[in-house]
């Protein structure tokens, strides 16, 4: 699964965007200096999301939208087509236009 993907089951299982996520997050205090596991007993508490879902989340609140090249436009199951996560909603991305 895409890391995009990741984001994108959330929104539908949750009702929330990347982007509100982030915003919540930030409201708690969580950041860049955030480590991972307050904001993955959060995700799980107040969502029930689970570990892996959770550190999609993760990287997005503490190290933003940008991502790896090294899926970016690769043929496998985790590729990516673009290197800049979309967190204003699934129905909104241009790449699934």
């Amino acid at each position: 699964m895409s890391f995009q993907a990741y984001l994108d089951n959330i929104e539908t299982k949750t009702g929330l965007t990347p982007r509100q996520f982030v915003d919540l997050a930030t409201e708690r205090g969580f950041g860049a200096e955030t480590t991972a596991t307050p904001i993955l007993e959060w995700l799980k508490a107040d969502y029930d999301l689970s570990r892996g879902y959770g550190m999609a989340l993760v990287h997005v609140i503490t190290k933003g939208p940008q991502i790896s090249q090294k899926h970016v436009g690769s043929a496998g199951t985790h590729a990516d087509p673009s290197d800049t996560l979309w967190l204003d909603g699934k129905s909104t991305n241009p790449d699934y236009a």
